[in-house]
């Protein structure tokens, strides 16, 4: 048996959530981090949909690889399962990453589906901070999700311009409880 590797992108970098043995920065080419899924259920409800990350189409994104240990790797997809599909708008793949080491590995991935209902594209940046606002799901208030993913990347090391605007839209001091 070989070890399962997971990419993370959104709050499986911060809150993986499962036992892994390491984390690596890593790089997806094809996709790139977009808060582009409307939340009925860990960031919001029906009647107030919040917004969550996924990977759409094009570019690339920088995140976090985990490597699995294989006695580990059928816990961590049933655990994935639960948390990614709960609505069915993420497609379970498998994608080549580039860990930051220069390694390639094959990694457990979870993809927007753009055919989906709650996928809701590119939003403008003022439409997307009032929808995160607004929202609070089973796992919390969407704000805090969206500032702490927000304040991850920004620890990698990466920018996100978009992402940038819409914190700074949110809630006078929502974005300065992380900091």
């Amino acid at each position: 048996m070989t070890d399962l590797w997971v990419f993370g992108y959104g709050s499986l970098i911060w809150h993986p959530g499962f036992e892994f043995q390491e984390q690596f920065q890593a790089r997806l080419s094809g996709y790139h981090r977009s808060l582009c899924i409307r939340s009925c259920v860990h960031r919001g409800t029906p009647e107030k949909p919040g917004l969550v990350f996924g990977l759409d189409k094009g570019g690339s994104c920088v995140g976090m690889a985990f490597r699995v240990q294989p006695e580990n790797s059928e816990a961590t997809i049933a655990y994935l399962r639960g948390r990614e599909l709960v609505t069915n708008v993420y497609r379970e793949t498998v994608q080549a990453v580039r860990l930051h080491d220069g390694r390639t590995v094959h990694a457990l991935t979870y993809i927007a589906d753009r055919g989906h209902s709650q996928y809701a594209g590119r939003l403008a940046p003022d439409e997307a901070a009032s929808l995160v606002a607004r929202s609070h799901g089973q796992s919390g208030p969407n704000v805090d999700y969206v500032v702490s993913v927000y304040h991850e990347i920004t620890r990698m090391g990466l920018k996100d311009s978009w992402l940038e605007q819409v914190v700074s839209l949110l809630p006078h001091g929502a974005h300065l409880a992380h900091e």
